[in-house]
């Protein structure tokens, strides 16, 4: 989210769009009195066991995905969403996660929470801002915190909504070489269409 917002600024061509802050995150959990329901069941839980960790992702995805959004927080997306839409009244757009642990200099989070694309109208928008909240619990972003000795609670999760492009090609561009680590390459990877075939 971050990143998007210093290319907007450096003039790239990127599509508009808003940010769904990490307080609004800590607000729905403080309200749904979530955050003791998910430290309760990720203490229970063995990550080491593959139907365990299943399990438990699968609770805390149904606790979030379930729970009410605050009023204030849904009140400002509608209101964000009607004006990003501009005269057409419901743009199609993407909801895309961005949790504040990405792209640490030990880990990369990259491509660990959850992408919505299409996404049109208003009630579909706040279930796609919930589904992306829950991606935070995955049960491969619960192992990967896990693996990495990072806590949980410290992992938080920003919502960016963009209005969708329908793209011809999608691709990722590395500065770096993925594979080798070698800092005189760059690769890029592209495909026809959106791009969550590559990503």
């Amino acid at each position: 989210g971050a990143n998007l917002g210093e290319m907007t600024k450096a003039g790239f061509p990127v599509p508009p769009g808003f940010a769904i802050t990490v307080h609004a995150y800590d607000l729905f959990l403080e309200r749904n009195e979530i955050r003791k329901k998910i430290n309760d069941i990720l203490a229970q839980t063995d990550v080491n066991q593959p139907d365990q960790l299943q399990t438990a992702s699968k609770r805390i995805e149904k606790i979030i995905t379930t729970s009410l959004v605050p009023e204030e927080v849904a009140r400002e997306v509608i209101k964000a969403y009607k004006r990003l839409s501009g005269p057409f009244k419901y743009s199609y757009v993407a909801a895309r996660s961005s949790a504040t642990a990405e792209d640490l200099p030990g880990a990369s989070f990259a491509g660990q929470q959850a992408t919505f694309l299409n996404i049109k109208g208003e009630a579909n928008l706040l279930i796609a801002v919930r589904d992306c909240w829950a991606s935070l619990f995955t049960a491969r972003a619960i192992f990967y915190r896990e693996q990495n000795k990072i806590v949980h609670e410290k992992v938080k999760i920003s919502v960016i909504v963009q209005k969708m492009v329908q793209s011809e090609v999608s691709g990722v561009m590395f500065t770096i070489d993925p594979v080798t680590n070698e800092k005189d390459r760059i690769v890029i990877e592209a495909v026809w269409g959106l791009g969550e075939m590559i990503v």
